[in-house]
């Protein structure tokens, strides 16, 4: 594949050629989802519900633990908050997207947005500060949690809506074209997972504006590499959106804290 990879306009449904390519490579790169006035309200709404968190000490949403830091301000902040949507209104009427309808097409029969599933809708924030806790993410395929919860394997999206431009410049997603068509074996010993974070030759980078949105398999391989700069310049800011298939198994205040989630200091 060639590193300028195509990108494609967000319509009602999916061409044929956009399905063949996320078939074949395991992502899709989706141009202006949203405009730049409506990133700029989810921020502010989400910096709100950061405040509130940190105000309150709060340190797990249904039993998936927040992660906390420092930006270049040495402000507070928080790094990975989990169920976002459940606390954001702006975020809900996102996820609610009834054009993320048209996603389906990609996944088994009975596919969903899980909102109250796994880590719900999780807003991610990098920084490149001395005191971040969140600057990088090693090598890594999401569909591994399938596989602490004692479960089958099975395929689900991650539907990431950038909040700010993201390249090489803030780290910028990494993705290995295919790997979503792996064996298990190479899913789970390809790469030392999250202690891995060099660079790959069959890697690409995902250059995308605040407002894209790129979805990607869970079962490929990616990272998010270090910016080279500090601050404000560093900062990455993204929300995940995922699309599951299987049985529906919501999370609540009783839930408890998956066991992966003892790895979360390898990640930063």
């Amino acid at each position: 594949m060639n590193p300028t990879y195509p990108k494609f306009t967000f319509d009602q449904t999916l061409s044929i050629n956009q399905i063949d390519f996320f078939k074949k490579n395991g992502f899709i790169h989706f141009e202006s989802f949203i405009d730049s006035d409506k990133v700029s309200e989810l921020i502010h709404s989400l910096e709100e519900v950061q405040d509130s968190f940190v105000d309150q000490n709060v340190e797990v949403v249904n039993g998936i633990p927040l992660k906390y830091g420092k930006d270049e301000n040495g402000k507070t902040i928080i790094h990975r908050i989990p169920f976002t949507s459940q606390f954001c209104p702006v975020t809900k009427s996102i996820a609610q997207d009834p054009r993320l309808q048209a996603l389906k097409v990609l996944m088994p029969e009975g596919a969903r947005i899980a909102e109250n599933e796994k880590d719900g809708v999780v807003t991610n924030h990098y920084v490149n500060t001395e005191n971040s806790n969140f600057k990088q993410m090693g090598w890594h395929t999401d569909s591994m949690r399938d596989i602490f919860y004692g479960k089958k394997i099975l395929p689900m999206l991650n539907i990431g809506l950038y909040l700010d431009d993201s390249s090489e410049f803030n780290g910028g997603l990494r993705i290995i074209p295919g790997t979503h068509q792996q064996n298990i074996f190479n899913m789970l010993f390809r790469k030392a997972y999250f202690l891995n974070n060099d660079e790959d030759k069959n890697e690409v980078l995902v250059q995308a504006k605040k407002g894209d949105l790129v979805i990607h398999d869970g079962r490929i391989w990616h990272r998010v590499a270090q910016s080279p700069y500090l601050g404000s310049q560093s900062r990455r800011r993204v929300m995940y959106i995922p699309m599951i298939v299987g049985k529906y198994m919501p999370k609540t205040e009783e839930s408890f804290t998956p066991f992966y989630h003892r790895f979360q200091k390898l990640v930063g």
